[in-house]
Order: C-alpha cells, then sequence, then structure tokens
C-alpha cells in the first residue's frame, strides 16, 4: 500500500472579472420584473396612443379605423387650424401659471412659518396637509358647495353683510379663477410639505455664519435660505407642473368646462373630443401634444432655473 497522503481538493477560485459579471447578471434579473410592469403600464400604451393620433379613428364611422395610415397629419394639421384648441391651450396655460405660482408661494410662506420646534406648531403641520390627502373628487364637490349660493356658507355669510358677489362659476371672466383656487387650496400642501422637510434638513453653518456677520433675517434669508432651497424648489415645480394638466375632477364636478368654454382647458377638450363626440384619433393628437408640451417646460424650467446652489 502507498503510504502518500491525499492531494488536497482544489475549489475553483472566484475571479473579479466572474463577480461583476454575476453582479451583472443579478442585477437584470433584478430588473426585468420592474421593467415588464412598466412596458405594459407605461409604454405599450403610450405607443398606443401615439399611433392612434397618426389615424383618423371616430368610433361613429366604419371606415374610420386606427389602421387607416392614408393621412397620418390629418389631425395635427386639424389642431393648428382649431381655434378651440388654441383657446383651450391659453386657458391651460393660465390655468398652470397661476396654480403652480401660488402654490409654491403659499406653500414657502407657510413652511417657514411652521419651521419651528415647539409642539403647538407640530401639532398644527398636520391640519395643513388636510386637503391635499382627500380624494380629488371629493374636493371637487367641497368647492361646488361653496361655489353654489343658495346652499353656500360663504354666500350666505355675504348676503348677511350687504355684499353684492357674482356667483363666480357661471360668470365666464371668474369662472377659471375658481377652479385656481381650488386647486391651490388642494395642492399647496405638497409644495409646503417639500420646502418644509428641506428647512428641516437645512445646514446650520451657513445660517449661522451670515448672522455672525450682522445680516438681518430678511439677508439670511433671500441670500441664504432661499439658494439653498432652489433644488428643492425647482423639483416642487416640476412636479406641480405636470399636475397642472390634471385638473379634471374639478373642472368636471364644478363647471363641466363652462360657462360656454370658459373653463374648458386642453384636457377636457380631448376628453370631450374622444367620449363626446367619439374622435379618438383627434383626441389622441391632443394628448400627445399636450404630452410634449410637458416634457418641453419641464427641460425649460430645469434650464433656465437649475438645479445648483449658490449662496451670495
Amino acid at each position: 500500500m502507498s503510504n502518500s497522503t491525499p492531494s488536497a481538493v482544489a475549489y475553483p477560485r472566484a475571479t473579479a472579472g466572474s463577480w461583476e459579471s454575476q453582479k451583472r447578471r443579478q442585477f437584470v434579473y433584478g430588473t426585468i420584473p420592474a421593467m415588464v410592469v412598466l412596458i405594459i403600464v407605461t409604454v405599450l400604451p403610450a405607443l398606443y396612443l401615439l399611433t392612434t393620433s397618426f389615424t383618423p379613428l371616430d368610433l361613429t364611422r366604419a371606415d374610420a379605423t386606427m389602421w387607416n395610415f392614408s393621412q397620418p397629419l390629418v389631425n395635427y394639421s386639424g389642431l393648428v387650424v382649431d381655434k378651440r384648441f388654441t383657446e383651450s391651450l391659453q386657458k391651460q396655460a393660465i390655468l398652470s401659471f397661476f396654480t403652480v405660482g401660488l402654490q409654491l408661494l403659499i406653500g414657502l410662506a407657510v413652511a417657514v412659518m411652521l419651521n419651528s420646534r415647539s409642539r403647538f406648531v407640530e401639532a398644527v403641520r398636520t391640519t395643513f396637509l388636510v386637503p391635499m390627502v382627500l380624494p380629488p373628487i371629493v374636493v371637487a364637490i367641497i368647492w361646488k358647495v361653496l361655489y353654489t349660493p343658495d346652499i353656500s356658507p360663504f354666500y350666505w355669510l355675504f348676503r348677511s353683510l350687504g355684499w353684492e358677489v357674482p356667483v363666480m362659476i357661471s360668470t365666464a371672466s371668474l369662472a377659471l379663477w375658481a377652479i385656481i383656487i381650488a386647486d391651490v387650496w388642494e395642492w399647496f400642501p405638497f409644495s409646503m410639505l417639500m420646502i418644509l422637510a428641506a428647512l428641516q434638513m437645512m445646514p446650520e453653518e451657513p445660517l449661522e455664519a451670515a448672522k455672525i456677520d450682522g445680516a438681518s433675517n430678511w439677508q439670511v434669508f433671500r441670500h441664504v435660505v432661499l439658494p439653498l432651497l432652489r433644488p428643492t424648489i425647482v423639483v416642487a415645480c416640476l412636479f406641480r407642473l405636470i399636475d397642472s394638466i390634471k385638473a379634471f375632477p374639478l373642472i368636471f364636478i364644478i363647471t363641466q368646462g363652462g360657462p360656454g368654454t370658459a373653463t374648458e382647458v386642453t384636457n377636457y377638450y380631448g376628453y370631450l373630443e374622444a367620449f363626446n363626440f367619439s374622435y379618438l384619433g383627434y383626441a389622441s393628437a391632443i394628448t400627445v401634444i399636450m404630452v410634449a408640451a410637458v416634457f418641453l417646460l419641464s427641460w425649460a424650467v430645469m434650464r433656465i432655473v437649475g438645479t445648483e446652489v449658490e449662496i451670495e
């Protein structure tokens, strides 16, 4: 018998290259479910919408199917000369500008006011979140009641004081402002919450240095706090700008686009074309234009405002 010792078992040693390949493979496997959901929920509907916008799809006509690409730009050429569409764009621009601007201003003011360590302020903060957490349809019904003179407590108060106040939702020049007020009330807590979180995490060193240099409270806020808040304000602005085109529940419940077309913004006009008149191809073109405009405006905000912090 041989008295030689058995040789040691050789185990393969993992190389750096094989470890990196395993990480990449696991990353791919982990992202596949999310990518599948993204494709089904977002990409495919977006492609369907874009494809439909190049067709004369109309549920009331047998020949106007989504496979008719004989005139792919007919919907877009129709939008150029559609006066009602251009007017809806103007109303949408007014609605987005004032709702986003007022939400940021009110959210900033309330966030600064609530940026305190007192227990009372901490307890009061949650009450400001109530409008944001309510379902949009509930918010729309609340404001419908407030804007209806026969049942509104505000109009009862005005009449008891002898004030003649016009009915906003039935006055063409005031109806859009009625929607703006309701939308600002509903969504300013979103901006407030983001800005308040940024204030709570703000470093103390720049603030203390400015105070040591003799800066007043306004100078500290203007030259230190606001620049530090700019990235947060830009993000809040982008979120609210994108959501500003989705004021559909308020318009549908409160004014239904009226009086006349006073509150008929672009998304509501697209809804009418699709579900009242069955012009699905034309409505798809309207939606594609809206999505493109949101992307363009978001890019413009990022380019013009930027997110870099510069403390003066």
